[in-house]
């Protein structure tokens, strides 16, 4: 089926680094795609590229087949919504919702039609005959979305748009973003800096850093099989733990951290065994960390610093040999000062070269 891409497409401003640098993938028919990043990695620039509003430097862009690099914005079958709402004031919510389909000279009951099931959709039904001003962040934002679906369009594209809600309504209309994906599935490319929104959203996710693509992938695999050490931190809350050990110069492959023995992940031996006396970087989540040392792997003695209660478990800082590590502990936290042993599973750790900080995998 039809669907996007971007071929090896490049952005450049005349400085030395170009803003987006050849940056290669598709996003398949029905797909929602986010696009995220720290501020100023090239994702809003990718989009507005999509979108017909920054012209391409290099490389090609296509929908359904169709290079659109000299397409204009109108032309291209696409909606965009922004972090602002950008709704006319001076009208209804009906009005709002119904002001493209009338500047397409849409037959009068086709308009009141997809208005009706556009509300009901997204809720808005009772607030049909009110104007902007009289209406919530949240509901701004939904009919700022229906004005989009109401065209029908080929590609949904969002630039940030829950940036300027509260914690509360970001995760009420976050809900309702990911279900209207659910219910009309149309391909949705969708750019924030907030790695939760793409975690709890995306199909797929791509990561960019300073206009690079680092990996694209779903959720699960970037949490759990990151390419790099950038996606491995950027992902994740709490960040990940990392921190250096050297690999055992004889012997079975093995690690050492402040003197302890870390049995490494199965499967790294040939690489490790060509690593002796070199340092790795080891990356441990917070919730890999635990009291309980079932599983082979390492163990670090461990002080605790501080604690962040979030309700029914904390966030705790522990002083190591390894440097300060965080962990995730349910029920009533360690009190301050109180020594413990820390253990990770050699199953959920992850290891890094210190120069390239491409993961290690093995074979």
């Amino acid at each position: 089926m039809p669907g996007l891409d971007l071929v090896h497409v490049t952005k450049s401003y005349g400085r030395a680094t170009p803003a987006v640098s050849d940056v290669s993938l598709r996003v398949e028919d029905g797909e929602l795609l986010v696009l995220v990043g720290p501020s100023g990695c090239g994702k809003s620039t990718l989009l507005r590229m999509i979108a017909g509003l920054e012209e391409v430097t290099a490389g090609e862009i296509r929908i359904a087949d169709r290079v659109v690099n000299d397409v204009a914005p109108r032309d291209r079958d696409i909606a965009m919504v922004f972090q602002n709402y950008a709704l006319y004031p001076h009208m209804t919510v009906f009005e709002n919702l119904a002001f493209g389909l009338r500047r397409r000279k849409t037959p009068k009951p086709e308009v009141e039609r997809r208005v009706r099931e556009i509300a009901e959709t997204l809720g808005l039904v009772p607030h049909l005959a009110r104007r902007p001003r009289e209406l919530s962040g949240g509901e701004r934002q939904r009919v700022a979305l229906g004005r989009a679906m109401a065209r029908r369009p080929r590609v949904f594209l969002f630039d940030e748009p829950l940036s300027n809600l509260d914690a509360q309504l970001r995760g009420q209309v976050r809900v309702e973003i990911k279900q209207l994906h659910q219910s009309v599935r149309t391909t949705m490319i969708y750019v924030t800096h907030d790695q939760v929104e793409a975690m709890t959203l995306g199909d797929r996710i791509a990561v960019l850093k300073a206009g690079v693509l680092q990996q694209v992938a779903d959720p699960f695999t970037l949490y759990r099989r990151p390419a790099n050490q950038f996606v491995a931190g950027f992902i994740g809350s709490p960040t990940i733990n990392l921190f250096d050990a050297t690999v055992r110069a004889e012997g079975p492959p093995a690690l050492e951290v402040g003197g302890a023995a870390i049995t490494p992940p199965a499967g790294l031996a040939p690489e490790l065994a060509a690593r002796r006396g070199r340092a790795v970087r080891v990356g441990v989540r917070a919730e890999d960390l635990t009291l309980d040392g079932s599983e082979p792997g390492g163990a670090l003695a461990a002080r605790a610093e501080l604690s962040e209660p979030l309700g029914g478990e904390s966030l705790v800082h522990w002083s190591t040999p390894a440097g300060r590590l965080i962990s995730r502990v349910a029920g009533k936290p360690p009190a301050i000062g109180e020594a413990a042993t820390l253990h990770f599973g050699q199953s959920r750790m992850l290891l890094f070269d210190p120069e390239t900080e491409r993961a290690l995998y093995g074979a």
